[in-house]
C-alpha cells in the first residue's frame, strides 16, 4: 500500500466507528489478503468518468438518480432481481430527462451495498440478547448467537457476489435491455395497471414516435441503444475497502476499486475520523450524508478535508434532514458552502429522516413525507438559486409493501403483505415511479423558473 494511504491498524487507532468486532484475527487477516489479490471490480478510468458527469451536475447541467436496496442481500443476487432493480432506475431516469430535458447521471445502491451502520450494538428479542444484524458483509439475518457472529469470509462474498451483480448490469445495459426502444417492455403488468403506469405508456409512446422520426431522417446514436449505470455503496467496513483500495497504473493515484462512487454515512463523517481519513485520500467521486446535526462549519470542514482541491465532481452532499427539519436547516448549509466557493453537488435523500413505526409494528415511511422532503429541498435551492443536484432513494423494482401512501394508498395494515426489506423500507416500483414523475415536475420547474 502507498504511503500516502495509511494502513488498517492506523485507521482503527482513530476509533473507527461502526466496524465490526470479530472474534478472529487470523481469520479476519486471511479475508483481506485474499480481496487485496483480486481483480478490480471497477477500474479507475470508469470513476473518472462518473466524477466528470457529476462536475456537470456542479455546474446545474445534469441531474443524479442514485437508487436501490437499503442493504442488499446474497440471496437476492439473482438475474430477476438486479434487471428489476435496473428496470425502475431506466424508467425513472426515462421520466426525468424526456419531462425535464435534463441529461440523468444513473447510479446505483448496487454491487456493494451489504453493510449498514446500525444505533445499537445489540438487538434483544424476547429476553435475548445478541449482535445487531449489520448486513450480510458482517453476519446473518437470522436471530440466533450463530448467525451473529462477525465472520470475515463474507467480505470475499461480498466481492464475489458485488462481481457477479456488475457482470449482469453490463451485460443488461449494454446487451439490448437498455435500448431506449424497449421503453414499452420496461413497464410490467402491475405497474402497467396503476393511473402513474398509464401516465408512463403515454410518455412511452411519445418517446417511440420521436425515435422512430429520429430514425427516419438517419439519427441513431448509440446512446440510444444502451446506457451508463454506475456503481454505489456506503463504504463502511474499513477491511473491505482498504483491500480494495488500489494504486491506478495511469496515474499513480489511489482509487477505492470496489464501486464507482462511494460515501460516508451520517454515523461515520467524523471529521477526525477514520472514514473521512481513508476517503480523503481516493481519486473516486465520494458522498457524504448530512443530518440535522450538520453545521455548516461541519459542512466547510468535510469538504477541506474531502476535496482540498476544490475539484468539480469530487464531492456530493447528500442531505438527509427529514421533512420537517429540511426547509430550516438546509439553507445555512448551502448558503456557507456557496460564500467560500466550493465546488459541491447537492443532493436530496427523502427516505432516512423520515422513517418511523407504523401501529402494525413495521419500520415504515409516508410517501407523502418523502415527497414533501424532496420538494422542501427544491424549494430551498429555488429561494437561493443554486441548482438542486439530484436524488438518492431507496427502492425496489419489486410490488413490495414497506412504505405507506402513494397512489396505491398503500396503509399499515398492507404492510404485512409483502415486508421483504432486512433493513429499512423501501419504494415499490409503483411509488418509485410516482415520484419520478412529480419530482420531473419540479425538476422542470427549477430548469425554468418563473419570472415576474
Amino acid at each position: 500500500m502507498t504511503p500516502s494511504i495509511p494502513d488498517l491498524a492506523s485507521l482503527h487507532s482513530m476509533g473507527a466507528a461502526q466496524q465490526p468486532t470479530y472474534p478472529d484475527r487470523a481469520a479476519v487477516d486471511a479475508a483481506v489478503e485474499r480481496l487485496r489479490t483480486a481483480p478490480p471490480l471497477v477500474f479507475a478510468g470508469e470513476c473518472d468518468e462518473l466524477k466528470e458527469k457529476i462536475a456537470a451536475v456542479v455546474r446545474g447541467e445534469a441531474f443524479i438518480l442514485q437508487g436501490g436496496d437499503c442493504a442488499e442481500t446474497f440471496a437476492g443476487v439473482t438475474a430477476d432481481n438486479v434487471r428489476n432493480k435496473l428496470r425502475v432506475l431506466l424508467q425513472m431516469a426515462v421520466v426525468l430527462t424526456y419531462a425535464a430535458s435534463v441529461p440523468v447521471v444513473k447510479v446505483g445502491r448496487i454491487a456493494g451495498q451489504y453493510a449498514k451502520p446500525r444505533s445499537s450494538d445489540f438487538e434483544t428479542r424476547n429476553g435475548v440478547t445478541l449482535p445487531a444484524y449489520r448486513g450480510d458483509a458482517v453476519n446473518g439475518y437470522d436471530f440466533t448467537e450463530e448467525s451473529r457472529i462477525p465472520d470475515p469470509q463474507r467480505l470475499v462474498d461480498v466481492y464475489n457476489n458485488s462481481a457477479a451483480t456488475l457482470n449482469l448490469v453490463r451485460a443488461f445495459t449494454t446487451g439490448g435491455y437498455a435500448d431506449l426502444r424497449q421503453v414499452h417492455t420496461w413497464n410490467t403488468d402491475f405497474v402497467r395497471s396503476s393511473p402513474v403506469g398509464r401516465r408512463y405508456e403515454k410518455l412511452a409512446s411519445e418517446i417511440e414516435r420521436a425515435l422512430t422520426f429520429m430514425q427516419a431522417i438517419g439519427a441513431d446514436p448509440d446512446e440510444f441503444h444502451r446506457a451508463d449505470v454506475h456503481s454505489s455503496h456506503e463504504a463502511l467496513v474499513l477491511e473491505y475497502e482498504h483491500a480494495l483500495t488500489r494504486i491506478d497504473s495511469r496515474t499513480q493515484e489511489p482509487y477505492d476499486v470496489s464501486a464507482h462512487m462511494v460515501w460516508i454515512g451520517e454515523r461515520t463523517r467524523q471529521i477526525d475520523g477514520a472514514h473521512v481519513e481513508l476517503l480523503s485520500k481516493i481519486k473516486n467521486p465520494i458522498g457524504v450524508k448530512l443530518g440535522p446535526s450538520t453545521t455548516p462549519d461541519d459542512a466547510i470542514a468535510l469538504a477541506r478535508k474531502l476535496n482540498p482541491e476544490n475539484e468539480p465532481g469530487r464531492l456530493t452532499f447528500i442531505t438527509r434532514f427529514g421533512a420537517s427539519k429540511i426547509r430550516e436547516g438546509l439553507p445555512p448549509l448551502i448558503e456557507k458552502v456557496q460564500a467560500e466557493g466550493l465546488q459541491v453537488a447537492w443532493i436530496c435523500d427523502p427516505m432516512h429522516g423520515n422513517t418511523f413505526e407504523a401501529s402494525s409494528g413495521y419500520k415504515t415511511r409516508s410517501f407523502d413525507d418523502v415527497i414533501d422532503e424532496v420538494q422542501g429541498f427544491f424549494d430551498v435551492h429555488a429561494a437561493l438559486g443554486t441548482w438542486p443536484g439530484g436524488l438518492h432513494v431507496e427502492l425496489t423494482g419489486d410490488d413490495v409493501t414497506e412504505c405507506v401512501g402513494g397512489g396505491e394508498e398503500l396503509s399499515a395494515d398492507d404492510l404485512s403483505n409483502r415486508y421483504e426489506s432486512v433493513c429499512d423500507p423501501r419504494l415499490n416500483r409503483v411509488q418509485s415511479l410516482e415520484m419520478a414523475f412529480l419530482v420531473a415536475e419540479m425538476l422542470s420547474a427549477a430548469r425554468c423558473p418563473k419570472t415576474d
